[in-house]
């Protein structure tokens, strides 16, 4: 089953962990990418630029209309992303605990209900 891990956080929040300790996570984190990447677990990661630059994309009449955003009412926002295929939602659990981040804050676990992508033609993914 998929999963979905998420990390939220701002630049202030960023900006205020010593460098240091920065360093020493993101080390950690990248030891975390790799061993799940390694097992097979891990199927993608990506951190997100700042929300200064994202944008909101709409479609009129048929043109994509894109301005600034999003416009959030929240102090945090969405800054990383990890996708799973694990066994159960146990060993899901365990991995986001296992995160290095999981020690200052949670770490936010949703299921995928479905997969958007039809199998190709002659079985393959």
């Amino acid at each position: 089953m998929k999963y979905l891990l998420m990390i939220y956080g701002n630049k202030e929040k960023w900006d205020s962990i010593p460098a240091e300790l920065l360093e020493k996570r993101i080390a950690e984190q990248d030891a975390w990418n790799s061993r799940y990447r390694a097992s097979g677990e891990l199927l993608a990661a990506y951190g997100l630029h700042d929300a200064k630059d994202a944008s909101l994309v709409r479609n009129q009449d048929g043109a994509p209309i894109s301005t600034d955003g999003p416009y959030l009412e929240a102090k945090e926002y969405l800054c990383s992303l990890y996708l799973l295929d694990v066994e159960s939602a146990d060993r899901a659990r365990e991995m986001a605990a296992r995160m290095p981040w999981a020690r200052e804050d949670p770490i936010e676990l949703w299921p995928i209900e479905h997969d958007g992508f039809a199998p190709k033609p002659g079985g393959g993914a």
